[in-house]
């Protein structure tokens, strides 16, 4: 048999500079607050103090548990020295929970076949069910038993692995802080499935089943027992809030309705319990599911006697389903017949009698086993002056029976001991194969034994075991007490116990991210795709792109809208098809340019509008091809001055429309009164285009990739475009109702419209294409709304001069037939 010796002093050099890493836990406490008020915030936590319970050893494994389920909670006036945290109350559950932590590692110690001729040691640390106090604990379990501000770190080695917490938020807080040095938590007690995110918890095991599956199994249940229309309650903390969340997003799926949703904490007043209570009264569902840690439990259950709460059909969580002390007379009339999902209960030989021999006299010094007896047995070892029974030690725990002594029930206590036993594998595996301490986690992950009771023990990629429950009924047996019998079970593994994925426990896959979904716990995220370009969510360097996993940055391939592929051999087509159709139209107005309707049309501003729509169809082959420095630059601007050219000759026509017909005397004051007007519109409306284009390219040059440069000058130039069009779309429409026989107004707005419609479909999808895509959208863009404007403009005017030259005379331009 090959035994293993284990030098301590390689262990306390190994973890000598954790020490450091808790004193800065504290100054960043100090940085938030202030320098002022240094003593003041790190007292807040109070010392790390001793551990209740401790014995030295070679390794050390921590313990964090409720053993007290009160905290007092100072006054923080930043002013004086707040009194330290206080716990009272002992918790007889939580204590045998510690003391089976014990058990466990004894054995350990006296086997040859697991960690031989190492001894293992403990140091137990109280969490007080509250995430203050458990930050103290994990201080302490990580630095030792000194103050660490303002003297020198324990020269002790820090613990091999935490054993706790009960609570996820309490569990969660450790993990904080005791993963960054890479101390494994392994819980026995905490179910929130928020914790089986690897990415934030890498070092976080437990011996007790996710929320992920108990939830679904609880829909399932209520479900199948038709109750479709449920009131809930659940605890304030994480653990009750993404349990109830998990639950009513099951039984959505399942089709049953929930009435009321609400949230107590054991911290909450009186009044906000009390209120609670009433809503339960006031609701028309006899079933209530309450996803409760035992201490809001309890809270709840004292305000629904007062408020004489009975005729409900309670579904329970495992945290209280299963909790001894409930099933007392006193709460009888309300929990009777309560149902509920947990882990599978098992004998673990010889715990009862290492508990019965528990007796303050094992360390006459510890004051927690003094307390723990003196509320076991109602007496004091102080002479009492209220006439209180004095403690002899003599006492016989065998004559009483509390939670601390039922071991009829081990179900939590068995997660305790396997958590012990999970550790104690990890590190003769890991002392096995000579590697140090720090391989903890990575061991933990590969465990794989099977206790002496049969049952096997390993960890899935997250950190869970494998999820199995029973369902238990309280029921009373013949003698009148109530009893927790099992009626059937759950296995998540088998093909009917699969449930759909939830955002709530599953990590996200290489390619994705967390987002926070709005309402819910923050340990509740979906998982959203990476931008492009990106691996692992952060940003590939500018010459590289993601790969299709979003898992690894590749050299980016240069692509362009070629002339050769079939997208820009047709828009090429269409461009040139436009360009040349625009000169058609110019020559047509050049031949019949002496009639009256091209003279009716202001035959300047028809010239100018025709020469600028082709050079509009033009520029959109700037955009095909290769990009060059010169086709980069001049694809924006030449776009963005002829269709500002293009806009100003419309607005001018519209507005010489309107002019037109608002005189008394057209034919003799027109030509007077508005060709300087509309020459003096067309310059100066285009030459503030130009200048902010010359404004773009100094200050934000278009690069060789066709960047945009500046978007505020892509936009600004873009939005320019639109405000003149609206311009002229609102003119137009406000003449509308001129004479029929020469209505250019009409054909106006129809053509605005046009290209209106055009422009804003372009945004949304310019900004939604990818690569080349923009490019073609933007081309199409340009051409369509060239088209709309040479069609709706000119096809009218085009008509009459080929087609119906009897119509082209002056009187039918001036609408006065006799």
């Amino acid at each position: 048999m090959k035994t293993f010796k284990l030098n301590s002093l390689s262990i306390k050099i190994a973890f000598l500079h954790d020490c450091v890493y808790t004193m800065l836990l504290c100054l960043l406490f100090v940085g938030a607050f202030g320098a002022d008020h240094d003593t003041t915030v790190c007292e807040m936590l109070g010392s790390p103090g001793f551990p209740l319970l401790a014995k030295e050893g070679d390794l050390i494994i921590g313990g964090a548990f409720s053993i007290h389920t009160q905290v007092s909670n100072p006054p923080l006036s930043f002013t004086d020295t707040p009194d330290p945290l206080k716990c009272s109350r002992i918790n007889f559950r939580e204590f045998r929970f510690a003391q089976t932590m014990i058990f466990a590692i004894e054995e350990i110690n006296n086997s040859s076949s697991l960690l031989p001729n190492i001894s293992v040691g403990y140091k137990v640390f109280d969490s007080c069910g509250s995430t203050l106090a458990s930050t103290r604990a994990v201080m302490g379990l990580m630095n030792g038993e000194e103050r660490t501000l303002r003297k020198t770190c324990s020269s002790q080695s820090s613990v091999q692995a935490i054993i706790g917490a009960s609570e996820s938020s309490s569990t969660i807080v450790m993990l904080q802080m005791c993963g960054i040095f890479q101390i494994p938590v392994i819980s026995y007690f905490a179910t929130c499935a928020c914790l089986s995110n690897r990415k934030e918890y890498p070092s976080f095991f437990r011996t007790i089943p996710s929320d992920y599956y108990q939830s679904r199994a609880l829909a399932k249940l209520v479900k199948h027992l038709g109750w479709t229309w449920v009131g809930a309650v659940r605890s304030d903390n994480d653990y009750g809030n993404n349990g109830m969340a998990t639950f009513i997003a099951a039984a959505n799926l399942e089709g049953v309705c929930i009435e009321y949703s609400e949230a107590i904490s054991r911290t909450d007043p009186s009044e906000q319990v009390a209120r609670v209570v009433r809503v339960i009264l006031g609701g028309s569902a006899r079933v209530l599911v309450a996803f409760l840690s035992y201490s809001e439990m309890d809270a709840l259950l004292e305000e629904a006697l007062n408020q004489n709460l009975t005729g409900l059909q309670w579904v329970g969580s495992e945290s209280w389903i299963t909790a001894g002390h409930l099933t007392n007379k006193r709460y009888s009339a309300i929990l009777t017949g309560s149902m509920g999902f947990t882990i599978r209960k098992t004998k673990i030989a010889g715990l009862q009698e290492f508990l019965l021999q528990v007796n303050p006299s094992q360390d006459p010094q510890n004051d927690v086993l003094r307390e723990f007896w003196e509320a076991t047995f109602d007496c004091s070892f102080q002479p009492s002056l209220h006439g209180q029974t004095q403690c002899s030690g003599s006492e016989r725990l065998q004559d009483i029976s509390n939670p601390f002594t039922d071991v009829s029930e081990l179900r939590i206590s068995n997660n305790v001991y396997k958590a012990v036993y999970a550790v104690a594998h990890a590190l003769h595996n890991m002392l096995k194969c000579g590697q140090k301490p720090k391989q903890v986690v990575k061991h933990l992950q590969r465990v794989n034994f099977t206790l002496w009771s049969g049952e096997r023990v390993y960890f899935d990629g997250n950190g869970d075991p494998a999820a199995t429950y029973e369902l238990v009924n309280w029921q009373k047996n013949r003698e009148g007490e109530t009893v927790f019998v099992a009626v059937g079970s759950y296995d998540a593994s088998l093909p009917n116990g699969k449930q759909p994925q939830s955002v709530c426990s599953e990590s996200c896959p290489p390619g994705f991210r967390q987002a926070v979904i709005k309402g819910k716990p923050i340990c509740c995220f979906s998982c959203i795709a990476c931008a492009a370009g990106e691996i692992e969510c952060s940003q590939c360097p500018l010459e590289y792109w993601s790969n299709e996993n979003h898992s690894q940055c590749v050299p980016k391939v240069i692509e362009f809208l070629s002339f050769g592929e079939t997208m820009g051999a047709l828009l090429t087509t269409f461009s040139l098809f436009g360009a040349s159709l625009t000169v058609v139209v110019l020559c047509v107005f050049f031949r019949f340019r002496h009639t009256p309707l091209v003279k009716a049309s202001n035959s300047e501003l028809s010239f100018l509008l025709l020469f600028s729509l082709t050079l509009c169809f033009l520029c959109s082959l700037t955009f095909i091809g290769q990009p060059t420095e010169w086709s980069c630059m001049l694809r924006h601007t030449a776009f963005g001055i002829t269709f500002a050219l293009c806009m100003s000759c419309v607005l001018a026509k519209t507005i010489a429309v309107v002019i037109a017909f608002k005189a008394k005397r057209p034919a003799n004051t027109v030509p007077q009164c508005s060709l300087p007007l509309q020459r003096t519109s067309v310059l100066s409306c285009t030459l503030l285009q130009v200048l902010v284009c010359m404004l773009w390219l100094t200050l934000a040059p278009i690069i060789l990739e066709c960047d945009v440069g500046s978007p505020v000058g892509f936009w600004a130039v873009l939005g320019y475009i639109g405000l003149l069009a609206a311009l002229c779309f609102i003119l137009a429409f406000l003449a509308r109702k001129l004479p029929d026989n020469f209505n250019e107004a009409k054909f106006i707005t129809f053509s605005m419209l046009i290209f209106c419609a055009v422009w804003v479909t372009f945004i949304p999808t310019y900004v939604s294409s990818p690569g080349k895509f923009t490019v073609a959208v933007e081309i199409f863009a340009i051409l369509a709304s060239s088209f709309g404007l040479l069609f709706c403009i000119y096809a009218p005017k085009c008509y009459i001069l080929l087609l119906k030259p009897e119509r082209n005379t002056k009187k039918d331009m001036m609408g006065r037939n006799q």
